[in-house]
C-alpha cells in the first residue's frame, strides 16, 4: 500500500502506478486540475521513454535518493530540478535581444546539484539510444561537465546571441525557424465561455500593452510535465499585429510531495529565475499562483531534435552545462562547496550515474506501458 508520498509501507518507492496516483491527488488538492490533459499526459508518456522522463520529473524525485544516495547527499543549490536536453529555449530580454537558456523553473527546488547534472546526462543517454543525438555518452558527459565547471569558475556568463554569434551558430540555434502557422493555430482555440477569476484577470492584464484592450481568452495545452495545470491565454490585436499573454497555474515541485508536504505550499520558480545568472524576460512574472509570460513565434521551448543535422552537439551539450551552473549559481554561498565536492569525484561519476537512472527510467517505463 503507498503513503501519501506514493512510498510503500517502509519508505521504500512504490511502483509508477501507485506513485501516479499518488502524485496525482497530491496535485488535485494543490490548485485545480484539468483532467482530460492528465488523459493526454498518460496517453504521450506512454508513446515513447523520453517522453516518460519528461512527464514524470515526480517518480525521478522519488528514485533518485535510492539509485545515487551519495549524490543526493551532495551539497545543495536552488536547481533546476526537472533538467533534460529539451529544458531550453529562447526569449527576447529588455533590450529585444535574442536569448537562450533554461526555460523551465517548474519544479525549481533546493537540491543536490548533481540532480539537474545526472537528469540532463540521463536524458541525453535516452535520446541517443533512440537515434536522436549522434555523441558517444562518453563525450557528452564530458562536455557537460567542464562547461558546468568552467561557468561556475567564471562566475557565469548569459546566452545572449549577439554576443556569441559563432559559438550559438554552431549550435544551430540561430538557424531556427518560428513555428508555422502559430498565430492561426493560437487564434483557431475557442474562446472559454466563463469569464476569468478576478486575480486572473488582473495578473493578464498588467502584463498587456494597454489594459483596455479587447482580448479573447482561450484555453491552451502545452508541455508535458505540466500537462494538466490551468493555462489560459489572452490575444488581442495592436498596432498592426497579434500579441498574447499566457497564464499558468503554478504548483509546487514535486519535490515537495516527496517530502510530504501537502497544501499549496512554496514555488522556487520565482526564486529561482531572480537569482540565476541570465539576461531575463521583463514579461515573465509570477503573479500569486499565476506565472505569466509573453506568447510569440520566437520565444519558445526547443525541441534538440529539430535542430539542424550539422549541429555541433558536444558544444550544445557543453553550453547545457555551462547553462545549468548559470542557474546554480543563483546560490553563491554554496559554489566553493560545489566545486569542492566536484574534485572528490571520479572521472567517470557523472557517466556511471547518468546510466543507473536512465536504466531506472527505462524499467519504469516498460510497466508504465504495460498498465
Amino acid at each position: 500500500m503507498a503513503g501519501k508520498n506514493g512510498k510503500a509501507e517502509g519508505g521504500a518507492p512504490a511502483d509508477i502506478q501507485e506513485a501516479t496516483r499518488s502524485f496525482e491527488q497530491w496535485m488535485r488538492n494543490c490548485a485545480p486540475m484539468v483532467e482530460s490533459d492528465l488523459r493526454l499526459k498518460h496517453e504521450q508518456m506512454k508513446e515513447d521513454v523520453f517522453l516518460f522522463l519528461r512527464g514524470t520529473f515526480y517518480r525521478w524525485a522519488q528514485v533518485w535518493p535510492e539509485v545515487c544516495p551519495d549524490l543526493a547527499r551532495g551539497p545543495k543549490v536552488l536547481a533546476s530540478g526537472d533538467l533534460h536536453v529539451n529544458s531550453f529555449g529562447t526569449w527576447r530580454d529588455v533590450e529585444g535581444r535574442f536569448c537562450w537558456g533554461v526555460d523551465d523553473f517548474d519544479e525549481s527546488y533546493p537540491l543536490a546539484y548533481a540532480n539537474d547534472l545526472v537528469r540532463l546526462a540521463a536524458s541525453m543517454r535516452i535520446v541517443i539510444d533512440a537515434d536522436g543525438l549522434a555523441v558517444k555518452l562518453k563525450d557528452g558527459c564530458d562536455a557537460i561537465l567542464e562547461g558546468y565547471v568552467g561557468s561556475l569558475k567564471e562566475g557565469g556568463c548569459p546566452f545572449v546571441m549577439e554576443e556569441h554569434e559563432t559559438k550559438l551558430g554552431k549550435l544551430g540555434v540561430d538557424n531556427l525557424k518560428p513555428p508555422k502557422n502559430f498565430w492561426e493555430k493560437l487564434n483557431h482555440l475557442p474562446a472559454i465561455r466563463q469569464p476569468l477569476r478576478p486575480d486572473l484577470k488582473r495578473a493578464l492584464e498588467r502584463k498587456l500593452p494597454d489594459a483596455n484592450l479587447d482580448y479573447k481568452v482561450v484555453r491552451r495545452q502545452a508541455g508535458l510535465g505540466s500537462l494538466g495545470q490551468e493555462r489560459f491565454v489572452a490575444i488581442a490585436q495592436w498596432k498592426g499585429g497579434f500579441i498574447a499573454r499566457e497564464a499558468k497555474q503554478t504548483v509546487p515541485s514535486a519535490c515537495a510531495w516527496v517530502e510530504g508536504k501537502t497544501g499549496h505550499g512554496e514555488s522556487y520558480y520565482k526564486q529561482t529565475i531572480n537569482s540565476a545568472v541570465r539576461s531575463r524576460d521583463p514579461f515573465q512574472v509570477i503573479e500569486g499562483q499565476w506565472l505569466i509570460r509573453r506568447l510569440c513565434p520566437d520565444s519558445n521551448p526547443i525541441d534538440i531534435q529539430t535542430l539542424p543535422k550539422d549541429r555541433d552537439e558536444e558544444m550544445l551539450l557543453h553550453a547545457m552545462g555551462a547553462e545549468a551552473a548559470n542557474v546554480h549559481l543563483g546560490s553563491k554561498r554554496q559554489i566553493p562547496k560545489v566545486l569542492k565536492d566536484l574534485q572528490k569525484k571520479k572521472a567517470n561519476w557523472l557517466r556511471d550515474a547518468a546510466a543507473a537512472m536512465a536504466k531506472a527510467v527505462e524499467k519504469d517505463w516498460d510497466r508504465y506501458r504495460e498498465s
